[in-house]
């Protein structure tokens, strides 16, 4: 399946996680070795709650069990010849007890911290959450989003939240949420597939675009050839995003910016439904159910969409069909 995958254009990652099944010999390996946490009798392995259940964790302040997890890794890749992994589940919030960790003065952000650094190792990452690694190469995603408006609506102020944290490549979660039970038996009568489209288009001007869902499954043909012309469009957006990427290697610029960041005193601290993409794209997409926005320009010279030119400041009342998607080339 792999090589099917890499001849078709595809890097191929695995879903991964710190995690392991009490029930197994792999727990029973690592407890005998000491690279599990341990509750706060430095004895027993801790049994965590997370999403999936109830689970022992490898103790990644330990660098022993953090070297032993990547060659386990690494054996992967080469025998299945898996390009790299995702790492899932260094959340903080699981460790809800008092816990012992081989490094005495760690805690559960150190593990944190540790979980992601593992993933720098490797030449593709994608991180769920990570403590005190902004401005490095790793991919963060926001937090999951559910299929909502309210959910859409924090797409772009959390974006670019996380830029001036440090975290230029980051992914704004799934099109249309990352809660694949939204997507279950659904009614495509009543589903709301015009949310789905608001949010593809949102998707399409940020680094990373993702479908949690397969959106020929739930959409009809109208909804779906938009979804397509836009994931068509962010390929051909494709080779001004990786430069503006090279750029936030250098600079530490976000990729996903303010409009106050980039147009500062020009009155655009509170706007939080436009960003830049770089400097040279203002990115205006529909963020609440509706046909119609208010657009506000900076000073400068714009071209819109529809090729329309502007000059700002300047504040616009336009139309925004389903099938469209604002946005303005900074000129001059």
């Amino acid at each position: 399946m792999i090589d099917r995958l890499h001849k078709q254009g595809f890097k191929v990652m695995l879903w991964i996680c710190p995690f392991v099944s009490a029930d197994s010999p792999e727990y029973r390996l690592l407890a005998k070795k000491g690279y599990l946490v341990k509750e706060k009798d430095g004895v027993t392995s801790a049994m965590i709650y997370w999403w999936n259940g109830v689970s022992a964790c490898y103790d990644m302040t330990n660098p022993e069990a953090a070297a032993y997890l990547e060659e386990q890794l690494r054996e992967t890749q080469r025998k299945y010849g898996v390009d790299s992994y995702k790492f899932d589940a260094g959340d903080v919030v699981h460790f809800t007890g008092e816990y012992a960790f081989h490094d005495p003065s760690a805690n559960a952000n150190t593990f944190s911290q540790k979980w992601a650094e593992l993933g720098l190792k490797f030449p593709y990452n994608e991180f769920r959450t990570s403590f005190k690694l902004g401005g490095q190469a790793l991919v963060q995603r926001l937090g999951d989003k559910s299929y909502s408006w309210k959910s859409s609506s924090l797409l772009i102020p959390d974006m670019v939240a996380a830029g001036l944290l440090g975290h230029a490549y980051t992914c704004p979660d799934m099109i249309g949420g990352g809660e694949f039970s939204s997507f279950l038996n659904i009614d495509t009568n009543s589903f709301d597939q015009e949310l789905i489209v608001r949010s593809c288009q949102i998707h399409a001007f940020m680094p990373m675009m993702q479908f949690s869902v397969a959106p020929w499954r739930i959409l009809n043909k109208e909804h779906l050839e938009i979804c397509c012309k836009f994931a068509q469009f962010h390929e051909q957006m494709g080779d001004y995003i990786l430069q503006v990427a090279i750029q936030a290697s250098h600079t530490g610029e976000p990729i996903v910016r303010h409009l106050e960041y980039a147009f500062p005193h020009q009155g655009f601290a509170d706007c939080h439904d436009q960003f830049m993409l770089g400097d040279k794209y203002l990115v205006a997409p529909m963020v609440t159910k509706g046909t119609h926005r208010t657009v506000k320009l900076p000073k400068g010279e714009w071209r819109d969409d529809q090729g329309k030119k502007f000059r700002g400041p300047k504040t616009l009342e336009i139309e925004v069909p389903l099938a469209r998607l604002p946005y303005f080339e900074r000129i001059k």
